[in-house]
């Protein structure tokens, strides 16, 4: 399988790729001090055509402060988008999340120092299609209108509602279920940046274990590696798949107890790299050789469940697929792959 990277801008992303592994700690990231710079407001009807006031999502920002969301939105050329008819979905930052953003990158003292094309996709990661009201919303993953994907598709967000609404790991709503009249705004405390496929790993507590093995040796180069150009598709084990593993073996009750370069072909046995392949492009008894120059079988039944083969004829179950990232994709799997010991 080989990858051609069809769209520049992508090179601009690991610019707003927020989460590192320490990038998970809310109090070193998101406290800042200084005030933004933002333009003047707009005018505060755009669609005014001397009939009806209207009241849509540019409207609705003007009219309660978020100054500089507007201002990010003329920068980025969204206007016509987030005035237009039709319902969409707005995750509205705060002033205060865009200066935390300019103050991010030292390079950054205003809007017109972010590339625009870059801006509108950080934008578009915060517009879903339709009204989705915060009673709609459950903890998995929906797909935002950024088309930051390596083949141009839209990235996931993964939305936590075990304590009010959370996005990928970094962003909470603060203000939920603004009716406007094309479509609704949550207000959120920060900017969601694009993710890559090692921010859906530590956003998602499914994958806790997971993260735990990936960072377990000083050695380890798993996540400066998975937060790279890629594209990479990630077969990553939930949790479950791990204690399954654990239990499988009377030698081994933690991750501690696997020998470190075991566990490390073990994880090189679930990445793919240099294809972001979704779904709908896997086939019955496709051969894919993962980064452990190892290969896995994929199996596609009538029903179009999913099932990976590994070099032991263990076999696991995608259980969620398509979680995509702007430098790749992961399928959850239900069991761990186990590589040749030979």
């Amino acid at each position: 399988m080989k990858f051609i990277l069809k769209n520049a801008k992508l090179s601009f992303l690991a610019l707003f790729i927020f989460l590192g592994f320490t990038a998970c700690d809310e109090e070193d990231d998101f406290q800042f001090d200084d005030d933004v710079t933002v333009t003047p407001d707009p005018d505060p009807d755009p669609t005014d055509d001397g009939g009806t006031e209207s009241n849509n999502i540019l409207d609705f920002a003007a009219a309660n402060g978020h100054t500089t969301f507007v201002a990010a939105a003329e920068a980025a050329g969204l206007t016509d988008v987030l005035v237009a008819d039709g319902e969409i979905t707005v995750f509205m930052p705060t002033n205060d999340a865009f200066q935390a953003l300019l103050d991010s990158n030292d390079d950054w003292s205003s809007l017109d120092d972010i590339d625009a094309g870059v801006l509108e996709l950080v934008l578009m990661n915060h517009v879903q299609d339709g009204s989705v009201m915060s009673t709609d919303l459950s903890t998995g993953y929906i797909e935002s209108m950024a088309a930051a994907g390596p083949d141009g598709e839209n990235v996931s967000l993964y939305v936590n509602t075990d304590d009010g609404v959370m996005l990928n790991g970094m962003s909470s709503v603060t203000s939920a279920d603004n009716d406007v009249d094309n479509g609704v705004v949550h207000v959120v405390d920060g900017v969601i940046g694009l993710p890559d496929v090692t921010t859906f790993a530590t956003a998602d507590p499914t994958f806790s274990i997971l993260v735990q093995a990936l960072t377990r040796e000083d050695s380890y180069t798993f996540i400066e590696t998975l937060q790279g150009e890629g594209p990479f598709t990630v077969f990553a084990p939930t949790d479950d798949a791990f204690l399954a593993l654990l239990d499988s073996n009377d030698d081994w009750s933690s991750l501690d107890d696997i020998d470190g370069d075991l566990l490390a072909d073990v994880l090189s046995y679930h990445v793919v790299a240099g294809d972001n392949v979704t779904s709908d492009e896997l086939s019955d008894g496709m051969v894919v050789t993962t980064f452990l120059e190892q290969d896995i079988t994929i199996n596609v039944d009538a029903d179009g469940v999913v099932t990976i083969t590994d070099a032991n004829d263990g076999v696991s179950t995608v259980v969620a697929a398509d979680v995509q990232a702007t430098n790749g994709v992961i399928h959850a799997i239900d069991m761990v792959l186990l590589p040749s010991m030979e």
